[in-house]
């Protein structure tokens, strides 16, 4: 028997996370009494769902190296979705023209997807309106040198609630660690991602989004090293993509995280030409952990 003093001390928080308790044993790695969970996602590009390597998409997109073009539109992959109870997941709006495709996901899925893309205090509450979930944002938060701006995080805080918003913090890897990424990651900001970063904004949202920038797309396996980092911090729910190419990666996550991260995959996945990842598979995975049926 463990002596006193080595019992593990929990506590629970629920969170606005697709409807899913978060439980934290802050510091008991591996003992989170949760699992990491797959996150499905929608990415849009020129009104297509497509998938991107991360590094590649420039503004003016001469280097931009597409891995998929799907012939299906938003709203069959939503559907699908939430056919298969996958709650939490994304519409990411990968510069102009994906407005129309982002609705139609959203009407297919009310309340069941987060939307991302172009998204500031003047339009955050209309996503909502129109079916969103939760808005998510990155570059608004940032001056055009990456100086981050307070005042923006606390205008779409008035705009939606804390409990609506999601902080994308996808990064780079810098001499030292990672640096938050703006403009398609293809401008540095000032913001680090530290246990500090992360308590800093906390505060202010439901949930972190972090795309490991330099392996998106790649399906070269998961930067590990920036997994421990997040996974050991805990306090709100928190979705990690990037380099994902086989099922294990998800347990390896899991592993590495205590369970405190869930996962997308793009590129790797059956869904998107992917040769490496079955949909069917996930699901499969997902319902065994919940317990839940198809609708």
């Amino acid at each position: 028997m463990n002596p006193p003093f080595l019992f593990k001390i929990c506590w629970r928080r629920v969170f606005t996370s697709g409807g899913n308790p978060f439980l934290t044993c802050r510091g008991v790695p591996g003992q989170s009494g949760r699992v990491t969970r797959f996150r499905p996602c929608i990415d849009l590009h020129d009104g297509r769902v497509k998938q991107i390597v991360g590094g590649s998409l420039t503004r003016d997109e001469a280097g931009l190296r597409t891995n998929f073009v799907s012939d299906r539109d938003a709203a069959w992959y939503a559907d699908l979705y939430r056919r298969d109870g996958l709650t939490g997941g994304h519409v990411i709006k990968l510069g102009p023209g994906n407005e129309e495709t982002a609705l139609s996901a959203l009407a297919a899925w009310p309340g069941g997807l987060q939307v991302g893309g172009g998204i500031v205090p003047e339009n955050a509450e209309q996503w909502i309106e129109v079916g969103a979930s939760h808005v998510i944002v990155t570059s608004c938060l940032f001056d055009a040198e990456g100086k981050f701006l307070q005042q923006r995080l606390k205008d779409l805080v008035s705009a939606v609630g804390a409990e609506r918003l999601v902080l994308d913090l996808s990064c780079r890897r810098v001499s030292g660690g990672w640096t938050v990424a703006m403009n398609k990651w293809q401008t540095l900001t000032e913001l680090r991602v530290t246990e500090a970063t992360l308590d800093m904004l906390a505060e202010h949202c439901a949930e972190f989004l972090v795309h490991a920038a330099d392996v998106e797309g790649l399906c070269s396996g998961i930067d590990r090293e920036l997994v421990e980092l997040l996974g050991a911090w805990r306090r709100i729910p928190m979705t990690y993509a990037g380099g994902i190419s086989r099922i294990q990666d998800f347990e390896e996550i899991d592993a590495l995280s205590g369970g405190a991260l869930d996962a997308t995959v793009g590129s790797a996945l059956d869904l998107f030409g992917g040769r490496l990842i079955r949909y069917a598979d996930l699901v499969e995975r997902q319902r065994g952990e919940t317990g839940a049926e198809k609708a």
